[in-house]
């Protein structure tokens, strides 16, 4: 699979240095990196965006998180290895992320948990994470960024 054009980051001057300071909005709020991980891996996975799939799966993974985990983020509700705080993470980012699959956007239920656990800066980046996340996927899966090396014949 080819692109179908240069990365509109890569065209457009100012924009990758723009979102790559969005993309570091969590830090020093609290907001653990492996949560963060684990939210750009879900919302990652659901718009389909192999590209952001494969690098945040290697960066989870050079941050100490395991296989395990990593493999159980699609069927999170079925895992027993995620916290409570995970949980009510990888909950918001589907909400978001399926923002249009529902007649209320985010329910309450689902904005309580998180907002349950997390203060209003942590709660803050998560959300910004979340929105960034979906913007990359979306920019990638538009113009079909390819993820990964050429499979061998």
């Amino acid at each position: 699979m080819e692109a179908r054009m240069n990365n509109p980051v890569m065209v457009l001057p100012g924009t990758l240095d723009a979102l790559q300071a969005a993309g570091r909005t969590y830090e020093n709020t609290g907001l653990p990196a492996r949560t963060v991980h684990l939210v750009h891996l879900r919302a990652s996975q659901i718009n389909g965006c192999s590209f952001c799939v494969e690098m945040h799966t290697r960066e989870a993974l050079d941050d100490g998180e395991s296989v395990e985990r990593l493999t159980a983020v699609a069927a999170w509700r079925e895992s027993r290895r995620f916290t409570e705080a995970e949980r009510a993470a990888l909950a918001l980012t589907e909400a978001v992320t399926r923002i249009a699959d529902r007649p209320e956007s985010v329910s309450d239920e689902v904005w309580d948990a998180a907002a349950d656990i997390y203060d209003e800066k942590q709660l803050a980046a998560l959300v910004m994470q979340i929105a960034t996340i979906n913007m990359w996927n979306r920019v990638n899966a538009t113009i079909r960024q390819p993820a990964g090396a050429a499979p061998r014949s």
